[in-house]
This record gives structure tokens, sequence and C-alpha cells, in this order.
């Protein structure tokens, strides 16, 4: 048995437009997600997230789930839109009764609540009325909606994330256009990166100014996949660190460094926007832990001058960086084409150790997605998800064990949801969603991790 500290939280992650539903119930507004499903071809089989998995009534029984299955944390996001309809303005004080009856309900089952402010629903008045997060004042709105979070939950919440993943936010969003609002451009992607930072800056700056006295801690996620070199190459091995500071440095280098990778600003000249001297110290020191969404792990070599966009590789604009990404035919493959590589986990996590001086580390989100069949009432995936989690796990153990120092882990999903663009179409919950009854059915993973989080040991 790989024993874990006694300190260690193990949890389980969802997001607010993923498994909510009620997309137009109670006075809630409309996000860019709610407006980009309406288009066509945009989202696998026309899906919407307009019902998802209906947890906007279902909570109780969710959190009960949550209660039998050991959960010791339970990370979820708040929708903007559901607590200002517009981004703004006025408060909707149904949607803030959804949000408190949760986090109590949580708390009357002894499982604390993590909550992330904003996980890709930003409310569609702010995209057609101010251009989102192409402007700079969409820090203010952020920050004044954060204040709100803090001031009606703040006393029972004593973990916040502000963004998930201002690399999907940026690149996807606004990159190559595959997620909501669906813009495509080379120069977006940085500037929408900046003004996240900024939001997230002045986020913290609240919170720890306004709200100190409850005592909380705040910090930013950020997703990366490890970049293996190709070959022992000096090429390769410079083109492995150059892939891994635009995709991940890019948002953690401004909170441990103060300022961008020098590589980025040597690549990107004027489409990477400057931080003034101000904002460089807001930015600075500026989250208590380190949040890390991660998945796969794909070699690195250098393109040579002929990079090209792979969707598929996440790798962002691949002709900013030159780097040639592939796979090891070898390696196992989720149905979102990705591979399983454990060591690339524990090798990710040793180099953000190495980079940023030992910060706390929380793995927010790590899952395998496989399309689950329900049979006479068993989800079997004993010899797929089950075995990704056990590979990934025990690489987490070795990585604490060469002094990395990792406080938690939170396996992604809890539930099989709306998947984004793919829709309903991959499944990567711990939980087995019938989505015609809503039932919820516990898989063979989430009989084997409920183990894991009771003995604290793989």
């Amino acid at each position: 048995m790989k024993q874990f500290p006694e300190d260690f939280i193990w949890g389980s992650a969802t997001s607010a437009y993923q498994i909510e539903g009620a997309h137009a119930k109670d006075g809630k507004g409309p996000s860019i997600w709610d407006s980009f499903v309406t288009i066509p071809n945009r989202v696998q089989d026309g899906h919407t997230g307009d019902m998802a998995i209906d947890h906007y009534h279902l909570y109780k029984e969710d959190i009960a789930l949550m209660k039998k299955q050991g959960y010791q944390a339970y990370r979820f996001s708040i929708a903007w839109p559901r607590v200002l309809p517009e981004g703004k303005g006025k408060v909707n004080e149904v949607g803030i009764e959804f949000y408190n009856n949760l986090i109590d309900e949580l708390l009357a089952n002894d499982i604390e609540p993590w909550v992330t402010l904003y996980h890709w629903d930003l409310p569609l008045a702010l995209q057609k009325e101010e251009d989102g997060w192409l402007k700079p004042q969409i820090s203010d709105y952020f920050s004044d909606y954060a204040r709100l979070c803090y001031e009606r939950f703040g006393d029972r919440v004593k973990h916040w994330i502000t963004f998930n993943e201002p690399w999907v936010i940026s690149i996807l969003g606004y990159g190559n256009g595959y997620y909501a609002p669906g813009r495509k451009s080379n120069t977006e992607p940085y500037l929408v990166g900046h003004h996240i930072l900024l939001s997230h800056a002045k986020a913290v700056k609240v919170y720890k100014e306004e709200f100190a006295d409850q005592n909380g801690t705040i910090g930013i996620t950020n997703n990366c996949d490890w970049r293996e070199p190709l070959t022992d190459k000096p090429e390769d091995k410079e083109a492995a660190e150059r892939a891994l500071q635009f995709f991940l440095a890019w948002f953690s280098d401004p909170i441990y460094k103060g300022d961008y990778p020098q590589v980025m600003k040597d690549r990107l000249g004027e489409r990477l926007p400057e931080f003034t001297s101000k904002e460089k110290e807001m930015l600075l020191g500026s989250s208590d832990f380190f949040g890390l969404n991660h998945y796969t792990t794909m070699y690195a070599a250098d393109a040579h001058g002929d990079a090209k966009d792979d969707i598929k590789g996440n790798g962002g604009i691949s002709e900013d960086q030159d780097v040639a990404l592939s796979n090891d035919p070898s390696w196992p493959k989720t149905s979102m084409d990705w591979a399983v590589v454990p060591w690339g986990c524990r090798k990710l996590i040793e180099w953000i150790t190495e980079r940023y001086d030992a910060p706390p580390i929380y793995i927010t989100e790590n899952g395998f997605a496989i399309n689950d069949k329900e049979e006479n009432g068993i989800v079997d995936d004993s010899e797929t998800r089950l075995t990704y989690y056990k590979g990934y796990i025990e690489a987490c153990h070795e990585a604490i064990q060469n002094g990395v120092n990792l406080k938690g882990y939170f396996a992604w999903s809890l539930f099989d949801n709306f998947e984004w663009a793919l829709g309903y179409g991959k499944r990567f919950g711990l939980n087995y969603v019938n989505y015609e009854t809503f039932e919820r059915i516990p898989k063979e993973s989430a009989k084997w991790f409920a183990k894991v989080i009771e003995k604290n040991a793989v």
C-alpha cells in the first residue's frame, strides 16, 4: 500500500454548465455557451447543456451519492449568469439561494466545497455589449462578481479558484474557435489571456484586502499536458521546454515570477501585451496554491519552421512555438484520443516544483474518457478508467516521495456530463448517468476510488 499524507485531500469535480441544466430557469441569464450551442455544427449531434444531468434539481441526491462514496471535497463552479444575469448590476437572489443551499448541503454531509468562480460560461450580455475578455474593463466586472460571491458564500467556502484553464478560454475560445464564443485569431488569445490574468489578480486582491477575516485560500487552476523531448538532441529538449512555457508558464510565470516567459516575449513581440509595474506587483504571489488539470503526455520536437496546428495536440498556436507533437503508438488511448502516460504526470508536477520553488499543488482535474455502457445495472470500466486512475495516482505518490508538495487530488469528473463541443458523446464520470432517466450508476472505478479515499492509500 502506498500511503498518502494524513492531510491529503481527496475529491471530485464538475462545472456548472456541464451538469446543472435549468439554463433559463429562475432568473438565470444566458451565457456564451447557451448561445454557442444553438449554432449548427458547433456541438456534436446538436447537443446542448439546457438540461445536462439536472443537477440544479437533483443536487441533494447527488450529494448523498458523494457522501456514500466518501468524498472529502467537491469542486464545482458557480454560473456567473445565474447570480448576475447580465454579468453586472441586479443580483438574481434565486440563483444565490441555489448555491447557498448547495453549499449548506455539502457541509451538512461533511464535504468541503471548493468553488471555481469561472468555468467558461461568461454572461452573454458581457460578450455582446462589452466584447467579453477582449476588453480591459472585464477585469472590473469579474472582480465585482467575485466580491458578490465572497460576500454571499465566503462565510462557509474556504477554498476558491478564480479561473478554470485560462489556456482553454484563450486558445479554444479565441484561437481556433472550437469553444465559445467561437472566434478565430492569432492575436486575440494573447489579449484574452492577459485580461484573464488581470481579472484573477484583481479578484484575489479583493479577497485578501476585504475578506481576510474569512481565513480562506484562493488560487487559479491551469491545465497542461507533459511534453517529453522526442530525442536527446538539444533542439528537441529546447522544443519540449518551449512548449511547456507556451502552455503553462504563459499563465503561471506572471503569478510566480512577475512576468511572461522570455521565450514568449521573444517569439510574439507586440502580439503579447505588457504588464505595467503596478500590474506585475499585483500578480506576483496572487495564488495560495498551484491548481493543475492534467490528462496526458506528448512527445515534442523542434519543427524547424514547419509546425502545424493540431487541435488534438492541445498545444496552442503551433507556429508560435515551432514544436512538432507526436505520440508513442504503444501508449493506450482514451476515447478523446489522449494517451495514457502516468509518468508524464509525475514529471509535470516535478517540473512545476522546480520552476516555482515547491508551491503546494492540487491536481484539480485528472480523468479518463471512454464510451461506457450500462449492462444489467453495472458499468464495468475496470480495464480502462480504473487502470488509468491507479497509474496516475501511483505516479502522484511517487512524486510526493520525490519531494513534490502535492496536497490533494480531484478526479474528473464526478458524473458523466455535457462534454462541451463533444456533447454527450464522451463519458468522463466516475458515476454513469442515464440521460433519459437521470439515474446515476457508480462505475467500478468509482467503487475503487472510494476505497482509496477510505484508506488514504493506493
